[in-house]
């Protein structure tokens, strides 16, 4: 900024600085953004005189022409623009010096002395320095910075914390801005001021330039302060939040907030704004009470706006964006000299002037004092220099159009003008309109160019092309240099994937190259691309300055990568650079990226990749892919296959397609085959069929079960010989195996395509994929199904990991099959997939001996035909070895190797002795652990001794698929070895497992335990064993029952008397078995009457007969598989009755809450235990019911087992689920909750009482001092205050706690929220209950003795010891918390008795802190705390004998201090005490007004009305009515004057002389009448009230100190509270109207559009009653009632009138189509009564029934209405004004007596009052006036009744009458402002009623009345 003018120049006093600009030099780029900041609307006309000499202070002389002539030719000047700089050259010969204003480049400001500077300010990377406020756009909007466009051409960098300014307040709390996304409140082209934070410089590398910048506003707007903001200023704010009617905006300082109403929105941006989001607005006015300024957005009347000069402005307030009028100095060679403002001075540059294409004679319109309109375009605070900007597009605050881009070329572009040594302005035909062109010096030819003015000649065409663009200036920079048009690589947007390019190396790094093309584009090399090889050394490879070949990889957000790999940048092959490109067939190159053990992917161009199976890789089978290929080999490979849509490509390394011959080997053929070598993931086979084909099995298909197969894999060795292999896939020349024996022995039946699957049937296959939602099974070839998780398992809580693993043998019930998609749908399920033969084990013994075999060739041990002489059954001899308790072990002599081992269970009590030989029976053979089990039991021994007659007969009877009982001898780990007694105790073999539960843990068996199993396969030469099925694993029944067998089934019913054999004891039931071998169970609860007991089958025995009832029978199975029998052997079911099969079938499910029940658990998982109560009625139990110690709750699991019996209470009851929740402890059930059949809410609040302990769960601990939340119930919680957290007062409560754990708790409260919510209070605090029961002096003692929390405010006492939480700090001091629900205040002089700099750093919230009570009110429930140590805390502000000197009554004289809203602060003469006069008493006529007339410094007369000696207050009184004598003052009947009288003092003579007036006492009640609030406005005035913090910390100099700084309050005496609240009204008329218009202009058109409004407005019953109304017009009257039923549940609780808006909407709704219509409006009705005030409900429904002349039913509402709300004046009315219009007269007498007996004496005035109004109105109004009369003979003094009573008169138009009554109030001795207005009603009366004569008399009597005041 230059030096201002002489005759302003002792309005500028600052000292010169003069500051030596930085060195450094910059190479701009380009990037932008918007952002308009604040300033002044009106425009101001600046006066220069033109005699005034141009710097006429600081004593330096201008240049002559001659000099400034000399100068510029020497002057080498230099443009920085675009991406390129030009190289100052150096001139020969001498140069003259000059001072730093001459460089073109050099920023001046006050430092320029006396002489006129030569070039204007610009802004270049030497100068730019941190502080200075520059103007741009944004050009670029990325997710972490912004890129921003500046002048000069330079480019800076925002950071997303400098986007924005964090907004937090109190209110607000801190809007967390982080998760706002930039590209959501910025766009590119917007314009924003920003401000420089730092600027790096790097000279060594040139890229690495930034200039970083911040848009926050609070930077910006530092020195803004709330006394400078005036109308008409544009400002920029923060969007802070979204209301109803507009928005709160946040100007980055906190003094003062801003709003911006959507209605002043002209360009619709409210649907756009975002929270965060910057926008401008015109200040259109501010209140300076609440520090708001109201912002309009007007974008046309933002961009007029004109800045104002303001006195003595600071540079600091000039923000970049302000528009200013301006007026030409000076023009300068390359640009203009402006002053504005008065005191400031600023250039423009040659590219910002006015014109877009200035000529060579531009400066002939740049005539001196021309007046402009300019922007400012940066500001340098250090120099003090501006820069301005006239371009139009910024001028109207709209970023100029950008029609070119880089590397377009326009072959007739037409010279403007030609700058010496700088360069040619171009005009460039873009459309639609020209855009201007710059090219440097340096680009005009490819060779030096010295004289540019003869080369260019203005007018002529030539040939540019672009390669910039100045995003602020709207200019272009381009080259006329021809090797600019010949090269293949100009820009980015050339360089294409693919391509081969030469470029020279700039930097070698770790990470790789940089490098740079002939266009001076970088690219980077990575380093693993430098190469074919790993490099250690990159710097060796590559040479800084060598010039190499590369080729591209890809191009994205102008990020380059090449490669330098030999064998990429010379391929001749196709370059794939996209999944279109991809076809089958095409070869090309490629680089590996990634390797696993199925392939590997593939990187080619452009980001596109592929993969590669293992097949597809030509290694030999089972070999290691990473031996042959590495990560980052270039790979020459073929496409197979691509699908372009999801981005896949398939890839083969075979160059041909290898196959094996079809003809050779075919899928699903059965081929042998010797193993050649075994890998870790494979065991490679050479395949003995045509062609000798190599196939490979992977260890999972060795075998069925997961553990053999692991172990056939560790044994096999080179030459083992497999029989039977199936071949499931082909792999080019690789057959893929299996050796598994489910698929090998059903190879005829495996499916081959979907065309051979057929609907459910049960098919065999492996898995081969598994994920979260499924299981993928696969049978041959690629042949796959699906099976749904919920359809994989019977119990879909198991996750399917824990069920299945890849290449697990399965067994898959086929479900669906989809012909058109050949999709799958399988079920894996146990119960539909079940084995039905011996395969399973049958598989497992046979590898068992495979691997047996196996083990003994490679450890060299005796043949295993030793072990074959152990057959199963066969009598053995051995010598005992070893006795343990639970078993011997056997030594065979003829046998070294083979162990023998008899259990504990097989010595049948046979005491042996070591050294003893012995015969035993051979149960079981392990040949691959050479161990035989052994039996002494006689059965087995003495078998072989029978006659072959006999074994012969025994092996007869052993018939395949015939159901038999086996008793279980050992239990082995994955089989059973049984015996059959009834066979000849055969011995046989049954499997734990199956195919599909493989994984699972098998059921437990015990040895001597009776089963149920089916013959599957007898012995034979290849597994000599007998195999059985066990019933529990197939539970499919093996036989069809025969016709008779069904016959006699069919005979058993319910009630039916069996005999039964127990056959198996489980833990919560008896399997018994009856008749032709039907099996039924009998339950736990059927076993014995009356209450539970422990153990209730220790009385039984397997093997036992007893008698059993059939009370159930299970028929939902199908014929064949049998039926379900449930039994009951209770002895009462037992006896014989006629009817009981009757009785059992009606037994009906009947429980109810509260009653006490006992079942049996039968399962305990972590939250809940699972209790039976009956056979088909069941209970869960909570973990949190289960107790209230903790130690019992962490225990849940031990302390309930399966089994066990436990009682409890019945808390809620699932009909239909036939499901009970129980509790421990009882509970008293009310009548609310009885019968209920879920948790409800009642019920929930009886099992919590006040008081009780109970078990919790700590869920969610709040930060700071929010306490915790504690789960009490299944997904119900409570809250524990942070007081009630510990015993004792600790200063960390919550250190001891973390969530989850467990916790006991006191129940402080438990209740329903109006919303119908649940709130439970709890406490932590053991010693808590002791104080519920104590007595006021007990407890302040425990209080003191204990340190408990305060539970009510009426406990404390000042000068009381308390302590407490930090809750929140503040300025004025902090608040504490005391209990949960007591705080305290603490001021800030009393936190400390020294000195605090910082009470938040002090004082943090959950602090804690002791002190003493200084005040209470027990009324407001406010305390205030001391902290204070020193006697003074609770010293009185004044001396005790000033407050003695002062009484009630005393009229006191004094200055007014300071004039608030709510009444006048007095300082009293002779003291320096403060009293307060309440706006109520000021005056009999100001209160109705609600305006105060005096001024701070008046002096007054006061009475006073109340003396508060404990808080130092005064209450003071000024009414006209007060300086009387007192005994008119209590005659009086003046609403206020009554109102500040005891009840005793008031006058009651008058009203016992007129009934209809007895007990009246004055008072207010809001009402909705206008005329009755205008008597209410006038009878009643409010009480006094102060706030507690309001004054009473202000002393003397605080009241001076606000008296200076606040502003009086003027007052307007033509305007009365009448007129205020009907503009008031009409405002919020024309608000409401607005947003219905905007809803009728946009109508929502469909429900969609409904359903958005209702999102957008969720809080706005207006729009949903207009949603409701669509659908009702749609006849939808069901949906309409969701929408209200949503309407209810989703409007904030808060918003009460909304509610009964949609309540009132419901009510017509049910009215009109409601079935009954009154029966449909009443249980509306009931309901709203519940969630809204009773009485605005009741009086919503009298108007419903009204408007539909509903007379009957109005009437009927009204009789319940006046008993229901005896004590309400407008039911009351509402019932006479029913009874008017509807002309009962004789009953309306009865009805105000009544009323009057009913209602307060308080509401008696207005009750009457109105009655007589609603009289003159519909009614009788002789009856009217009898009841005016009647009150104003008691009140005759009370203008406002005259009024009314007038303005009744006055409507009804009885002139003689009103007259009268003019007289008789005229005629009153009043106050004389009372009587003004009376005699102002009269004479307007007469004025628009009478004649002149009758105004004239009315005047005359009016001066009489003013004489006699005289």
């Amino acid at each position: 900024m230059m030096a201002p003018p002489k005759s302003s120049s002792k309005l500028n006093n600052k000292p010169n600085n003069s500051h030596k600009p930085t060195k450094k030099q910059f190479k701009p780029k380009t990037k932008g953004k918007d952002t308009n900041i604040d300033d002044i609307t009106e425009s101001i006309n600046i006066h220069i005189q033109e005699d005034a000499p141009d710097f006429p202070r600081g004593g330096g002389s201008s240049l002559s022409r001659a000099e400034l002539e000399e100068i510029h030719n020497e002057v080498d000047g230099e443009f920085e623009g675009g991406d390129r700089f030009l190289k100052k050259k150096e001139k020969k010969g001498p140069r003259k010096s000059h001072s730093t204003e001459d460089d073109p480049g050099s920023l001046f400001g006050d430092g320029i002395l006396g002489k006129l500077p030569r070039y204007t300010n610009k802004i270049t990377f030497k100068n730019i320095a941190p502080g200075m406020k520059l103007w741009g756009v944004i050009s670029e909007v990325n997710e972490k910075d912004i890129v921003v466009s500046l002048p000069g051409g330079l480019r800076g960098l925002v950071r997303s914390p400098e986007a924005f300014d964090p907004i937090s307040d109190k209110e607000f709390g801190k809007l967390n801005l982080e998760n706002i996304s930039l590209s959501s409140v910025y766009h590119s082209g917007q314009l924003v001021s920003c401000i420089v934070l730092q600027v790096d410089d790097d000279k060594k590398e040139v890229g690495k330039r930034r200039i970083w910048l911040s848009l926050r506003l609070s930077l910006l707007h530092k020195s803004l302060t709330w006394d400078v903001i005036q109308e008409g200023m544009v400002l920029s704010a923060y969007v802070k939040s979204i209301e109803d009617h507009g928005y709160i905006l946040h100007f980055g300082i906190h003094p003062f907030t801003g709003f911006m109403a959507k209605n002043n929105q002209t360009d619709n941006r409210e649907t756009k704004l975002k929270i965060g989001q910057l926008v401008q607005g015109v200040v259109k006015s501010f209140d300076k009470t609440r520090k708001v300024v109201f912002l309009s957005s007007d974008t046309e009347v933002v961009s007029k706006c004109v800045t104002r000069d303001l006195k003595g402005i600071s540079i600091d307030l000039l923000v970049p964006g302000m528009m200013v009028n301006a007026v030409v100095r000076a023009t300068l060679e390359n640009g203009v000299l402006l002053s504005f403002l008065t005191y400031f001075t600023g250039t423009v540059d040659m590219f910002n002037l006015q014109s877009l294409f200035p000529t060579s004679k531009w400066k002939d319109d740049y005539t001196q004092n021309k007046k402009v309109n300019a922007r400012v375009l940066f500001i340098d605070p250090s120099t003090r220099a501006i820069g301005l900007t006239l371009n139009p597009h910024l001028v109207h605050n709209k970023a100029p159009p950008t029609l070119v881009k880089t590397g377009d070329i326009f072959d007739h572009s037409k010279v403007v003008r030609v700058d010496r040594g700088f360069g040619v302005l171009l005009e460039v035909l873009s459309l639609p309109v020209p855009t201007p062109a710059f090219v440097s010096v340096s680009d005009v030819a490819d060779k030096e160019v010295k004289k540019l003015e003869k080369t260019f000649r203005e007018g002529t065409n030539v040939r540019v092309r672009i390669h910039g663009f100045r995003n602020l200036e709207g200019l272009a920079t381009g080259t006329l240099k021809m090797s600019a048009f010949e090269g293949s690589v100009f820009t980015h947007s050339d360089v294409k994937p693919g391509m081969v390019v030469k470029a020279k190396v700039i930097k070698v790094d770790t990470f790789g190259a940089i490098l740079q093309l002939a266009s001076g584009i970088k690219a980077l090399c990575p380093l693993r691309h430098m190469s074919e090889f790993e490099i250690t050394k990159p710097r060796t490879k590559f040479q800084v300055g060598a010039e190499l070949v590369f080729r591209v990889l890809g191009c994205k957000s102008k990020r380059i990568t090449v490669t330098h790999k030999k064998t990429l940048v010379k391929s001749k092959l196709v370059i794939l650079t996209s999944y279109a490109d991809a076809t089958e067939g095409l070869t090309t190159h490629g680089w590996i990226t990634k390797i696993d053990e199925h392939g590997c992917f593939v990187h080619f161009y452009n980001g596109v990749h592929g993969f590669a199976a293992r097949s597809e890789l030509g290694l030999d089978p089972g070999s290691d892919i990473r031996s042959m290929y590495h990560v980052e080999q270039v790979v020459k490979c073929r496409v197979t296959s691509a699908i372009p849509a999801s981005k896949r490509i398939n890839l083969s390394f075979r160059m041909t397609p290898a196959r094996v011959n079809a003809d050779d080997v075919k899928l699903g053929t059965i081929v042998s085959g010797v193993v050649e070598r075994v890998t870790p993931h494979a065991v490679v086979v050479n395949v003995n069929a045509k062609g000798h084909t190599m196939g490979s099995i992977s260890h999972e298909h060795l075998a069925d079960h997961h553990d053999l197969a692991a172990r056939m894999s560790s044994v096999l060795k080179p030459g083992f010989k497999f029989d039977k292999l199936l071949v499931l896939d082909v792999e080019g020349y690789n057959l893929i195996l299996s050796a598994k024996y489910s698929l090998v022995e059903s190879a005829l039946q495996l499916p081959a395509d979907a065309s051979q699957v057929q609907p459910h049937s049960v098919v065999p296959g492996y898995v081969c994929n598994l994920i979260e939602t499924g299981c993928f099974v696969r049978f041959v070839g690629r042949l796959t199904g699906f099976a749904p998780k919920n359809k994989a398992t019977d119990d879909r809580r198991l996750d399917l990991s824990e069920v299945f693993s890849v290449g697990q043998s399965v067994r898959c019930n086929i479900l669906d099959v989809n012909s058109d998609s050949g999709r799958i749908t399988l079920s894996l399920k146990q119960s539909l997939t079940s084995s039905t033969d011996a395969s399973f084990i049958q598989e497992y013994f046979i590898l068992e001996e495979k691997i047996a075999k196996l083990q003994t060739l490679e450890s060299g041990a005796n043949d295993l035909t030793l072990v074959d002489q152990f057959n199963i059954g066969s009598v053995v001899e051995g010598q005992v070895v070893e006795t343990k308790d639970f078993g011997a072990v056997i030594n065979f002599p003829k046998y070294k190797d083979v162990m023998g081992f008899i259990s504990h269970h097989q010595l049948a009590g046979t005491v042996l002795v070591s050294g003893s030989t012995i015969q035993a029976a051979v149960l079981d053979v392990s040949k691959r652990e050479r161990l035989v089990d052994l039996s002494l039991k006689a059965d087995f021994v003495t078998k072989q001794r029978a006659h072959k007659k006999r074994k012969a007969k025994t092996q007869k009877e052993l018939v395949v698929n015939r159901n038999v009982n086996a008793i279980v001898e050992i239990v082995k780990e994955h089989y059973l070895v049984l015996s059959l007694p009834e066979y000849g105790n055969a011995i046989g073999f049954a499997s734990l497992n199956d195919y599909n539960t493989q994984k699972l843990p098998p059921k437990q068996f015990s040895v001597g335990q009776s089963v149920i199993a089916t013959i599957t396969a007898r012995p034979t030469s290849s597994c000599g064993r007998l195999l059985l099925l066990l019933k529990s694993i197939s539970e499919v029944d093996a036989a069809s029952p025969s016709s008779k067998r069904a016959k006699r089934m069919s005979s058993y019913n319910v009630g039916s008397l069996v005999d039964a054999e127990i056959t198996e004891i489980k833990p919560l039931e008896l399997r018994l078995k009856f008749g032709s071998g039907f099996e039924g169970r009998v339950h736990i609860t059927e076993v014995i009457e009356g209450s539970a007991v422990e153990k209730p089958f220790s009385n039984f025995k397997i093997g036992q007969t007893t008698k059993a009832r059939i009370v159930y029978i299970d028929k939902t199975q199908k014929s064949g598989q049998g039926f379900r029998w449930e039994l009951s052997i209770k002895p009462s079911l037992l006896l014989d009755s006629s009817d009981m099969e009757d009785e059992l079938k009606c037994k009906d499910f009947n429980y109810s809450s509260g009653q006490q029940v006992t079942g049996y658990i039968y399962k305990v998982d972590r939250e809940w235990a699972w209790l039976a109560i009956s056979r088909n009625v069941n209970a869960k139990l909570f973990i949190l019911d289960t107790g209230s110690e903790p130690h019992e709750l962490e225990e849940f699991a031990k302390r309930f087992n399966v089994g066990q019996a436990v009682s409890g209470y019945i808390s809620s009851v699932n009909k239909e689920k036939r499901l009970l929740r129980l509790v421990l402890q009882r509970f008293v059930v009310n009548a609310v909750s009885e019968g209920q059949n879920s948790v409800s809410d009642e019920s929930f609040i009886c099992r919590f009482p006040e008081g009780g302990f109970v078990g919790g769960r700590i869920s969610k601990i709040f930060p700071g001092v929010g306490g915790m939340l504690v789960e009490i119930d299944n997904n119900r919680f409570g809250k524990v205050h942070y007081t009630e957290l510990m015993d004792d007062w600790v200063s960390d409560p919550l250190s001891g706690y973390s969530e989850g754990q467990f916790v006991k708790c006191r129940v402080l409260e438990a209740n329903l929220s109006a919303k119908g919510t649940v709130h439970v209070d709890l406490s932590l605090r053991s010693r808590s209950e002791n104080l519920q029961h104590q007595s006021s002096h007990n407890l302040n003692n425990m209080i003191d003795s204990y340190g408990e929390p305060v539970p009510k405010v009426e406990d404390l006492h000042v000068n009381m010891s308390v302590q407490g939480y930090v809750k929140s700090v503040t300025s004025k001091g902090c608040f504490i918390m005391l209990s949960r629900k007591v705080d305290g205040k603490i001021l800030l002089s009393n936190l400390s008795d020294n000195f605090i700099e910082n009470p938040e750093k002090e004082f943090p919230v959950g602090k804690l802190v002791s002190g003493k009570v200084v005040a209470v009110e027990p009324l407001t429930k406010r305390v205030e705390v001391s902290l204070k140590t020193s006697s003074t805390t609770t010293k009185p502000k004044y001396a005790q004998s000033m407050f003695d000197s002062v009484s009630v009554g005393n009229i006191i004289s004094g200055i007014v201090k300071r004039v608030e809203h709510f009444g006048l602060f007095i300082r009293i003469d002779g003291t320096n005490m403060d009293g307060l006069c309440h706006i109520s008493e000021v005056s009999d006529e100001d209160a109705a007004t609600g305006e105060i007339e005096y001024e701070a410094g008046q002096r007054v007369t006061a009475k006073v009305l109340k003396v508060d000696k404990d808080r130092h207050r005064i209450s003071l009184g000024m009414k006209a009515s007060y300086l009387k004598n007192d005994a008119e003052e209590r005659s009086s009947g003046q609403g206020v004057a009554d109102n500040c009288l005891p009840e005793d003092a008031r006058p009651t003579g008058m009203m016992q002389d007129c009934p209809l007036l007895s007990n009246i006492v004055d008072g207010s009640e809001e009402e909705k009448y206008p005329s009755l609030k205008v008597v209410e406005s006038r009878a009643s005035i409010p009480p006094l009230e102060v706030s507690l913090d309001s004054i009473e910390d202000l002393g003397s100099e605080d009241i001076e100190n606000m008296e200076n700084t606040g502003d009086p309050v003027h007052t307007d005496e033509h305007i009365n509270k009448r007129e205020k609240k009907k503009a008031k009204e009409e405002r919020e008329q024309e608000i409401s109207a607005a947003e219905k218009r905007l809803l009728e202009e946009d109508c929502p058109k469909n429900a969609d559009e409904f359903e958005k409004l209702v999102r957008t407005s969720p809080n706005s019953s207006f729009v949903w009653i207009k949603y409701m109304d669509f659908l009702v017009k749609l006849a939808d009257v069901e949906k309409a009632r969701e929408i209200a039923e949503r309407a209810l549940k989703t409007i904030n609780v808060r918003e009460e009138s909304e509610k009964l808006n949609v309540w009132i909407a419901y009510f017509n709704l049910e009215n009109v189509h409601g079935k009954p219509p009154e029966e449909a409006v009443l249980k509306v009705f009931q309901r709203a009564l519940q969630y809204c005030d009773p009485k605005k409900v009741h009086l919503a429904l009298l108007r419903v029934y009204e408007e539909d002349k509903q007379d009957k039913l109005a009437d009927e509402l009204l009789l319940k209405m006046v008993k229901k709300f005896k004590q309400s004046c407008k039911v009351w009315l509402r019932r006479v004004q029913w009874l008017i219009i509807h002309e009962n007269v004789d009953g309306v007498q009865p009805v105000i007596n009544r009323a009057l007996l009913s209602l307060p004496r308080h509401k008696h005035i207005k009750f009457i009052t109105q009655t007589a109004i609603l009289e003159f109105k519909n009614g009788v109004p002789e009856r009217g006036r009898s009841m005016f009369e009647g009150i104003l003979k008691e009140y005759p003094k009370r203008t406002d009744l005259w009024s009314v009573y007038l303005d009744q008169e006055i409507r009804l138009g009885d002139t003689d009458v009103i007259r009268t009554l003019f007289e008789r109030a005229t005629s009153l001795n009043l106050h004389p402002k009372k009587m003004k207005f009376l005699f102002k009603k009269y004479h307007k009366f007469e004025q628009s009623h009478g004649d002149d004569e009758k105004a004239e008399y009315v005047k005359k009597k009016a001066i009489e009345y003013v004489e006699t005041l005289g």
